[in-house]
């Protein structure tokens, strides 16, 4: 039973192209103590074709995928950040990437802050490691988006 950390609904977008992997956090997402609308995305290009069509339900936080077909994280990122109406959005980065050249992987790192990326995560693979993850970016959007209304009611 859910104990309701937040009032508001969280709107939740994730761009992720494999099936387990949106699965996995669907079910997270569901045991977690939030209420939240998920929508899905299956690659980077379908993403940016939704965000397009939708203008005005922009998720509080967008979970993105960095190694998609058709378009990668990394190409979105760029085209969100460099979109007026979308530059705002609160986006957490994850992969599964891990690299040995530790220079590489904090350059990667460096770069994808350095365009608007708030976080990144490393896909657990551990399901209550997932929800943990998961619930701690929650809490961070939750609380920007209290602190966003209460701007707007001011």
């Amino acid at each position: 039973m859910k104990t309701e950390k937040q009032i508001e609904t969280l709107n939740i977008l994730i761009a992720e192209d494999d099936a387990d992997d949106r699965f996995f956090f669907d079910r997270a997402l569901s045991e977690l103590d939030y209420i939240t609308r998920l929508t899905t995305t299956n690659d980077g290009e379908q993403l940016m074709n939704y965000l397009a069509e939708y203008p005005h339900d922009l998720p509080d936080v967008l979970f993105l995928d960095i190694n998609m077909p058709r378009k990668s994280g990394y190409e979105c990122m760029r085209e969100i950040k460099g979109n007026e109406q979308l530059k705002h959005l609160f986006v957490v980065m994850f992969s599964t990437f891990y690299s040995r050249q530790i220079n590489y992987e904090q350059e990667m790192l460096i770069k994808l802050h350095g365009i608007g990326m708030e976080d990144f995560i490393r896909k657990p693979q551990d399901f209550d490691q997932l929800k943990l993850t998961i619930s701690k970016v929650l809490d961070r959007a939750a609380k920007k988006k209290s602190v966003k209304q209460q701007e707007n009611i001011v």
